[in-house]
């Protein structure tokens, strides 16, 4: 599936909460996710924070580039490592196949993107069970925090519905 040009605005407004940069600290974030919620991050400064916070998240999913500059992540403990190609404004089948195994394995588990893991904040959406939380980057902004609950996965499916 491939993103169409009408729907990156869209994409570009935060699906949850945001928390700017400088307001993205441990305390804040505890205070905006369930108690024992299904943690998910998307991204690799995402991931790397909420591990020096001491949050391994059950489900992280990176492509070892920031801004298009190749990083390494911290281990933190991770349990199993799977690994798909998700090529840049598109969501691969192979993609969402990973994310369903993912989801189904005890984790921590790492899903090590070659391509580019930003639009996979959607299938997640749509296979996580509700009340699991994502964190994701808002390129230049911040922290995104969005509880998945019936009306934000009926918000993904019509974005995935919509790419062609």
């Amino acid at each position: 599936m491939h993103l169409p040009e009408n729907l990156r605005e869209t994409l570009k407004r935060p699906m949850g909460l945001l928390l700017k940069d400088d307001e993205a600290t441990k305390e804040n974030i505890l205070k905006n996710i369930p108690k024992d919620t299904f943690l998910i991050t998307v991204g690799d400064a995402t991931t790397e924070k909420m591990i020096k916070f001491g949050l391994d998240p059950p489900l992280q999913i990176v492509d070892s580039l920031e801004k298009r500059h190749r990083r390494k992540l911290p281990e933190g403990k991770v349990r199993t490592t799977l690994h798909c190609t998700n090529p840049a404004a598109e969501i691969t089948d192979e993609s969402i196949n990973v994310i369903k195994k993912a989801l189904g394995e005890a984790g921590p588990v790492r899903i090590v993107v070659n391509g580019e893991e930003d639009l996979l904040v959607l299938p997640v959406v749509l296979y996580a069970h509700e009340n699991s939380t994502i964190m994701y980057g808002q390129p230049n902004e911040g922290l995104v925090i969005m509880t998945i609950n019936q009306e934000i996965k009926e918000k993904a499916r019509k974005i995935m519905n919509s790419m062609v």
